[in-house]
């Protein structure tokens, strides 16, 4: 990814959605050229220099101050994972050609994936990799664990896989947020190559994918609702919840919990008592 380029198109898509109403700026009479705020009122808002905020754009201020970075974020609107992308493209750059060490889920987190069987729960690492899966996971989802372990991703699943059109429920507005999760992830790791392909490899592979990307959204999990269909027990609905190890901020436990009594709880018992996908590790 070329930090430069993308600090650039980030900071024009953020203030190109913000209009001087929205920002509190009287309105004036010259003609607009660009959508949203022009940049002398971003740097404005920011309490900086237009200059020094136009280097900014271009990638060539350096790292900014905390004050600086907080003003900025302000001045824009952004929310948390806005923030946390922004302060991540701005940071000085690691050294290019870093290799990434291979991402292992320790014996306790897979006891827990055991211990939660009455409801599907995954871990996410780098790039969207399923790291571990428990059997309601496989069963609702796909058996990731039955894939070649370079193509188990969630993000390749939801997005190329055709079974993934068919269980997903409202699948364009889970692409889109699956897309703006890998943009997100390379906020975090703007050198690590397997990302780098991923992404190239969506771009060639989906046609809405470059659209979408080049909204520059960004996302992190946290939490929400989740919807599919499954081709046995029917529609089922969960409410998500992802959680990091203190530890290891690049795994991600996710959690989908039916509502007790609701027919996806229901649908999940039976679930359970017919065939699953046995554990391949």
């Amino acid at each position: 990814m070329d930090r430069s380029s993308e600090i650039a198109d980030f900071l024009r898509s953020r203030r190109a959605k913000i209009t001087p109403g929205l920002a509190g700026l009287a309105g004036d009479d010259r003609t607009r050229r660009v959508p949203g705020l022009r940049r002398g009122e971003v740097a404005r808002l920011a309490g900086v220099s237009t200059e020094y905020y136009t280097r900014l754009e271009q990638g060539r201020a350096g790292t900014p101050s905390p004050k600086v970075m907080e003003t900025l974020a302000h001045a824009l609107q952004l929310d948390l994972a806005e923030r946390e992308y922004l302060g991540g493209l701005l940071a000085r750059p690691a050294p290019a050609g870093r290799t990434l060490a291979p991402q292992r889920v320790r014996p306790g987190l897979h006891l827990m994936l055991q211990t939660l069987e009455h409801v599907p729960a995954f871990i996410l690492g780098r790039r969207t990799d399923v790291l571990a899966s428990n059997r309601l996971a496989r069963a609702v989802l796909t058996d990731f664990e039955a894939l070649p372990a370079p193509r188990r991703n969630l993000s390749r699943f939801y997005l190329l896989d055709p079974e993934a059109r068919e269980r997903v429920v409202d699948w364009p507005q889970v692409a889109s947020e699956t897309i703006a999760i890998l943009r997100f992830e390379t906020g975090r790791h703007p050198h690590d190559r397997r990302l780098a392909d991923l992404v190239c490899e969506l771009t060639l592979r989906l046609p809405q994918f470059a659209t979408w990307w080049d909204d520059h959204c960004v996302l992190r999990r946290t939490h929400g609702v989740k919807r599919y269909h499954h081709p046995v027990v029917g529609d089922l609905r969960f409410l998500y919840e992802s959680f990091q190890p203190p530890d290891d901020p690049d795994q991600t436990l996710c959690v989908y919990n039916p509502e007790p009594g609701s027919a996806t709880a229901e649908a999940l018992r039976r679930l359970s008592r017919s065939g699953l996908p046995q554990s391949q590790g």
